[in-house]
């Protein structure tokens, strides 16, 4: 089987200079979701007919499994497949999809292949309440499909038909290269209609079989920004409720986004707007925090990440205690029982087993040890303004408060460092360094008074 994705609609009820295929559902092109289906299919073959901004959409989404086939101008549904009938085989069948229309469920797309074999049509058609709009399925007094009417160009009687098409079918390659060869554009729009082909096939005795989806919101087309943040909330709800399903407990289904994969264990507990981005991993009693941000993050089995944390591009340990208002940015990883408290920003360090930033500090470039307490107000000092330098601190340091330790610099296991330390050369094992002014006090000063 093989498959064909329109893509090459312009979208200027988008307001966009962004192409529509683009717009983005989920964090990813609209476009990528449906090439996304079409690879579980195990197609043979993918073309991507593309037209209006076709250079940025094939350089944003090309890949070694995609052919591309540029249509220009833009002559309707039936010009476009036309201009991917070089790049598909003689033999087989072809599945047309738009790349628009992002929430096709692959389950769906299986059924619908299935029901049509290898020498039938087939369509996928849905029930709509009000199906102004779409193309009307007109079938016969024995229920057999006779052709599709677009909504300009039905009767009224044909109009107040419920089932409409979605524009997705399956047929053999053959008949398509026949078919689309014959279909003229004498209708309201002056274009040529893939949907025309249904009276031809009707007419060589070619059958029609209809599979409906499993989810309206699969067949769902975007063309403005009002539908796009429509299909969001369908996606996200959708999403919602296979976590649900899975045993995840949702505060409230409504206010949660992925914008990629979520993985939860068993009894994992997420409160309001949180969002997942790329690949993230909740093992097994991991509570969130309300109004987190998590991305391509793994975090270990009970650990809670209070309010408002951002986790980025990190690897967590069991038992950790994060927040709320923490930061970990890219290369972090924290071993178990590690806290992170209020306003502690880590980078591209690692911090071992049961050791504790609590409170307003920045680690960045660090290798820390266990069982370590890291004092309000204490930086690693890693950058010079052209390079960067690790700092080393052994288990079982205590760093007191407003301590900066400036990179490169190691610190022995068990020392202690005393509040208000600037450290710039190494501090030997289990011996208290402090480096500060001598404190003075001065009899008899007094304040500065204000020049009249």
């Amino acid at each position: 089987m093989e498959v064909v994705i329109l893509a090459a609609g312009q979208g200027k009820r988008m307001r966009s200079v962004l192409p529509k295929v683009l717009q983005p559902i989920a964090g990813k092109p609209m476009l990528a979701h449906v090439l996304a289906a079409a690879r579980a299919l195990e197609a043979s073959r993918i073309c991507v007919v593309y037209g209006h901004g076709g250079e940025v959409v094939r350089e944003r989404l090309d890949a070694t499994d995609l052919a591309w086939a540029r249509q220009e101008p833009q002559l309707g549904t039936g010009h476009a497949v036309q201009q991917a009938l070089p790049h598909l085989s003689s033999q087989g069948m072809a599945l047309v999809l738009y790349g628009d229309v992002p929430l096709i469920g692959v389950a769906t797309l299986q059924r619908l292949v299935g029901a049509a074999g290898v020498a039938s049509l087939g369509l996928l058609t849905v029930t709509l309440d009000n199906p102004t709009g779409y193309g009307r399925i007109v079938r016969d007094e024995a229920g057999r499909v006779l052709r599709i009417v677009e909504d300009k160009d039905a009767t009224d009687a044909q109009r107040a038909i419920r089932e409409v098409n979605t524009g997705i079918l399956v047929a053999p390659v053959e008949c398509l290269r026949n078919w689309l060869g014959r279909i003229g554009n004498d209708n309201a729009q002056g274009e040529y209609y893939l949907t025309d082909i249904i009276g031809m096939a009707v007419a060589e005795g070619v059958e029609i079989v209809t599979v409906q989806p499993d989810a309206v919101a699969e067949t769902l087309g975007v063309n403005s920004k009002p539908q796009l943040a429509e299909l969001e909330r369908l996606h996200q709800s959708m999403i919602a409720r296979r976590l649900m399903d899975d045993g995840v407990t949702l505060i409230d289904p409504a206010r949660i986004d992925v914008r990629g994969e979520l993985r939860c264990g068993r009894d994992v507990e997420i409160d309001i707007n949180c969002v997942f981005e790329g690949s993230v991993v909740l093992g097994d009693g991991v509570r969130i925090g309300a109004n987190c941000v998590i991305r391509d993050t793994v975090i270990g089995a009970g650990t809670r990440v209070a309010p408002f944390s951002h986790l980025d591009n990190t690897l967590m340990g069991e038992d950790c205690i994060i927040g709320p208002y923490a930061r970990t940015r890219p290369g972090t990883r924290l071993g178990k029982d590690v806290h992170v408290g209020n306003f502690v920003e880590i980078k591209n360090s690692t911090v071992a087993d049961h050791s504790k930033a609590n409170h307003l500090a920045y680690v960045g470039d660090a290798d820390i040890g266990q069982r370590v307490n890291i004092g309000a107000g204490t930086i690693t000092c890693n950058y010079d303004g052209v390079n960067k330098y690790r700092t080393v601190i052994e288990d079982d340091v205590f760093i007191g408060s407003d301590t900066q330790l400036v990179a490169p610099v190691r610190v022995g296991r068990g020392a202690t460092l005393g509040a208000g330390t600037t450290l710039t050369k190494d501090a030997p094992a289990e011996q208290l360094t402090v480096s500060r002014a001598k404190q003075l006090s001065i009899a008899g000063w007094k304040k500065p008074v204000k020049n009249k």
